[in-house]
């Protein structure tokens, strides 16, 4: 005798879309089996209702035959087996329904298992990135440096050279994974039971176990250690810039690839200089006599030495007395950067009051 899927969702026949939606939710939620005094046969005869109901092409062939084929699936396949999109949009895909899922993708990959369609789960063949931190001055930044840094991670096991293998072993198909590298778990949610496929904890998903594992790493293929990097730093580094090491973190299991090393330069406040992209800013105390009397300033740089400056007259000591290509190098040009090009320095005038005595205070009054 066909189901009325009217009467198990306790609607009229020309309830509407909202109205079914509003049915469903309610005694799904009533009769979930994970609920106390859930009941799973009703909640699956309340699915498979509402899988029919809330598709217009389905719940016109129900009314009209009584039925949907074999079942409440059939709509999502054509008269010659084919596939067609009547069966998703039966679904009722609503994003708050499947809230606290987990990943969707795992649930796709179940119902195309379902359909004879089985596609292998990518497993993850790539060791961890890793992030570090070196500090330098802004005369290292400026010149340019090497570091050598101490990173405490996995590598590859220098005994079985991170196949995780014992010398001359073989390797046989795992039986936990049948040799598929992944295996099936079951999962019950709001909408029913579903397959999630993982990688093999036993096999790392490679679908193979050692006959006899290495001693050293006991089949992972790696190890803990401590390894040297030495980095390059390129004139012109900003502070908080990163610099990619490839292959440099966590080696992969059973000698997949390796992952990437992200070192973060921090250069360190300098006592004399403030820097501003690739311009950088001095102070310099003026005297007002040394100005008046139109004297050149000598100005120190980031290199150590001292630049000579003259103040044009009528200049606004409010602003920076710019004295060009004196400043940080461009990055990324390497060695050469004063064919690259420079920044400027920037000098910021703080006013001395001077001191004159009787001579001068005469000659500056007249």
């Amino acid at each position: 005798m066909p189901k009325n899927y009217y009467q198990i969702l306790g609607i009229e026949k020309n309830a509407s879309e909202e109205e079914v939606k509003k049915a469903y939710r309610k005694l799904a939620h009533q009769h979930h089996p994970d609920r106390p005094g859930g009941n799973e046969q009703k909640f699956k005869e309340i699915n498979e209702a509402y899988q029919v109901l809330s598709d217009k092409t389905k719940r016109m062939q129900y009314d009209r035959f009584g039925s949907v084929g074999e079942g409440p699936a059939a709509g999502a396949w054509g008269a010659q087996g084919g596939f067609s999109g009547a069966g998703f949009e039966g679904f009722g895909f609503d994003p708050e329904q499947f809230a606290g899922m987990g990943d969707f993708g795992d649930i796709m990959d179940s119902i195309f298992e379902g359909m004879g369609v089985r596609p292998r789960r990518k497993t993850y063949d790539k060791g961890s990135d890793l992030e570090a931190q070196v500090e330098i001055t802004l005369e290292e930044a400026f010149l340019g440096t090497s570091k050598t840094l101490h990173i405490r991670t996995l590598v590859a096991c220098g005994t079985c050279k991170g196949k995780g293998a014992a010398e001359g072993s073989t390797f046989e198909k795992c039986a936990t994974c049948d040799g598929r590298g992944e295996i099936r778990e079951q999962r019950r949610t709001f909408f029913g039971t579903f397959s999630q496929i993982k990688a093999c904890e036993k096999c790392h998903g490679t679908g193979e176990i050692p006959k006899h594992a290495c001693s050293t790493c006991h089949g992972a293929g790696r190890v803990a250690a401590t390894r040297d990097i030495t980095i390059e730093i390129l004139p012109g580094i900003d502070d908080n810039q990163l610099i990619k090491v490839k292959g440099m973190g966590e080696a992969g299991e059973r000698g997949t690839t390796a992952g990437d090393l992200y070192v973060r330069v921090r250069v360190v406040r300098h006592p004399v200089f403030e820097r501003r992209g690739n311009d950088l800013i001095v102070r310099y105390e003026l005297n007002m006599l040394d100005l008046l009397l139109g004297k050149k300033i000598a100005v120190p740089t980031i290199e150590g030495k001292r630049q000579e400056a003259e103040i044009p007259p009528g200049f606004n000591l409010k602003d920076h007395l710019r004295i060009p290509r004196e400043g940080m190098p461009h990055f990324g040009s390497g060695r050469s950067m004063f064919a690259a090009g420079r920044g400027d320095l920037l000098v910021d005038f703080i006013i001395k009051a001077p001191k004159p005595d009787g001579k001068v205070k005469k000659a500056l009054e007249s």
